[in-house]
């Protein structure tokens, strides 16, 4: 049984195993000459077996890491080298070696050794040797390069197992040019909503554990509703979507030609005996040497099968030859091949919106039940908060996080009670929170939720709900109070204007689809390759405002908004997407891969 392995780089790492004495570094030295001149870079990680030193007794370099330096890097106008004094019982860890390897230099790893990974391998064998094969133990053998003398088994033999001469050089290179090309990164996700790990009774959490923690405790509203077409936008479906109908209903032309039945081969000429309309059809059965002229959509006459476009046909005197390759089927569409009758056209818990509207439309449907809107109920706090609007007092600040709340609400399809900016008083805040909780599903604030001193809010909470107030191991965004008053939601977000927005996007927003009947939600995530180096703290997840956009490449680069500074509003407006850092990392460097999650949805 393979060691668990999971390559840490954005470039595809290829490896190289064999039993002792099978030619693995021969091999080597031929090969990576030869990917070089087809322009592959290269860099190699061999496991040595044995003790070795790569420097020379007497060197600056060898005293100096024997006088106790622990790593001693070396550097001249052509090479540097980084030798480094790690001795350890077992064998040396490959992930760990693979992160020494500058992945924006090269574009791939080939790894000799280490064949007890599971790392995609190509065996080696020589049937001289007398020893078993490797692939018949380790499914991530993806190809076998073997001598004229090997002899496989074809009874065990995976089908999927590439066979590889393994004199032939040249044949090799190109099996590790098709993988480098055809290899994708896999996702390897900064955060996800099913950490269950317990939170410990320090309310520090990570941001998996607190979304996990939240959504545990959100169910959809119960309430359903049926609505006519037109009011669906942005709404939940309460049921299955069954299709009445199959969709297309009738076989039919995918393009203007001439419908007739396939032979082969095909005779030179076909006499035209109809046409057929959009809306219309051909009454008699299309008998073999016969032909209809048909449009789009128009549906295919009983006995015919395919069609050949009008531009590689020829019609004269209702005598029709054809150019060009045909193949049976082609240009038809089978009736119930987007959708049959009795198919699910729309599961529950989708959100409706144009194109789904469009497909409801499609089906002849009119009316579908939907979830009730959630309602959220939103205020500020705090008297140095002023209202837009209003002259701005002494040593006060103009409240945003009200509106940049409401605003994503809305987007999310919720109906939005505006409690206004709530003074710093006890009787205020009891009575505020406590008309809320009767009139709206959630309720949320933004400002007085620190896990330091207490404050009213804090205090208030604490009467009227069972309240959280928690340490998220985020930046920015770190305090958050989660609980409920009565059975109302209640979401205490922090202060700045970015935290309360990356808060709200990471918390909230799950919430509310959770509670608006998008059960299986998660935020989209999408690869991008860093166009510069991103720093973050071991043990927090850092959302960085960014851009991204479509590199020359064809890939998505991303780039931070510059100054990450939470009450800078300014980042939020530039950017288009978070960049994601996650808690096992301290630095992205420029050319590797990060994940991001655009916001335009709601921002």
């Amino acid at each position: 049984m393979s060691n668990p392995f999971v390559n840490p780089l954005a470039i595809p790492v290829l490896g190289f195993c064999a039993y002792s004495g099978t030619g693995k570094t021969t091999l080597l030295k031929q090969l990576i000459p030869e990917l070089n001149q087809r322009g592959l870079r290269l860099a190699v990680i061999k496991h040595a077996h044995h003790n070795f030193d790569v420097d020379i007794p007497g060197k600056d370099s060898y005293e100096m890491r024997k006088a106790g330096a622990r790593q001693m890097l070396v550097a001249s106008h052509v090479r540097w080298a980084l030798m480094t004094e790690d001795a350890r019982d077992g064998d040396p860890e490959l992930v760990h070696l693979l992160k020494q390897i500058e992945a924006d230099k090269v574009d791939i790893v080939l790894v000799e050794g280490f064949k007890k990974l599971a790392l995609p391998k190509i065996e080696l064998h020589r049937a001289a040797h007398g020893k078993p094969f490797i692939y018949t133990q380790d499914e991530n053998i993806l190809a076998i390069a073997r001598c004229d003398d090997t002899q496989l088994p074809s009874d065990t033999l995976p089908s999927e197992l590439r066979r590889l001469d393994l004199n032939n050089v040249s044949q090799i290179a190109d099996f590790v040019m098709e993988y480098a090309k055809n290899w994708e990164a896999p996702p390897q996700y900064p955060i996800s909503a099913v950490d269950t790990c317990a939170i410990g009774d320090n309310k520090n959490l990570s941001v998996s554990q607190g979304l996990a923690q939240i959504l545990s405790h959100v169910s959809p509203v119960a309430e359903i509703e049926e609505l006519e077409l037109d009011t669906l936008d942005n709404r939940v479906l309460a049921h299955d979507c069954i299709s009445p109908i199959d969709v297309p209903q009738q076989t039919n032309s995918a393009m203007d030609g001439y419908a007739f039945v396939y032979q082969d081969p095909m005779p030179a000429n076909l006499k035209r005996v109809g046409e057929v309309l959009a809306g219309h059809q051909y009454s008699n059965t299309l008998n073999v040497g016969e032909t209809v002229r048909i449009m789009t959509g128009a549906t295919v006459p009983a006995g015919a099968d395919t069609v050949q476009p009008r531009e590689l046909a020829t019609e004269i005197d209702g005598i029709v030859s054809f150019d060009g390759r045909i193949l049976a089927g082609q240009h038809v569409r089978l009736a119930g091949e987007d959708i049959a009758q009795g198919q699910v056209a729309l599961a529950k818990a989708t959100r409706l919106s144009a194109a789904e509207q469009g497909l409801l439309a499609s089906l002849g449907l009119n009316r579908v039940s939907v979830y009730r809107r959630p309602t959220v109920a939103v205020f500020s706090t705090g008297d140095e908060v002023s209202q837009p609007g209003e002259t701005l007092k002494a040593n006060c600040i103009y409240d945003s996080n009200r509106f940049t709340i409401k605003a994503m609400a809305k987007r999310l399809g919720c109906e939005v009670i505006d409690l206004g900016i709530i003074e710093d008083s006890e009787i205020a805040l009891e009575a505020t929170l406590a008309k809320a909780a009767t009139l709206a599903d959630v309720v949320i604030s933004s400002g007085g939720v620190s896990v330091g001193d207490a404050d009213y809010i804090k205090t208030v909470l604490a009467r009227l709900g069972n309240i959280d107030f928690w340490r998220i191991n985020m930046r920015p965004g770190r305090p958050l109070a989660f609980g409920k008053v009565g059975d109302c939601l209640f979401f205490g977000l922090p202060g700045n204007p970015v935290a309360v927005m990356v808060s709200f996007l990471q918390f909230v927003q799950p919430a509310l689809r959770k509670l608006a009947g998008e059960v299986n939600w998660q935020a989209p995530l999408f690869p991008a390759i860093s166009d510069e180096m991103l720093r973050s703290r071991h043990g927090r997840t850092e959302f960085i405002r960014g851009i991204y956009q479509l590199g020359k490449d064809g890939r998505l680069h991303v780039s931070s908004t510059g100054n990450q500074g939470s009450g800078m509003l300014s980042s939020m407006v530039k950017g288009n997407c978070l960049i994601i850092i996650g808690d096992d990392v301290e630095a992205v460097n420029a050319g590797e891969t990060v994940f991001i999650q655009p916001f335009a949805e709601l921002l």
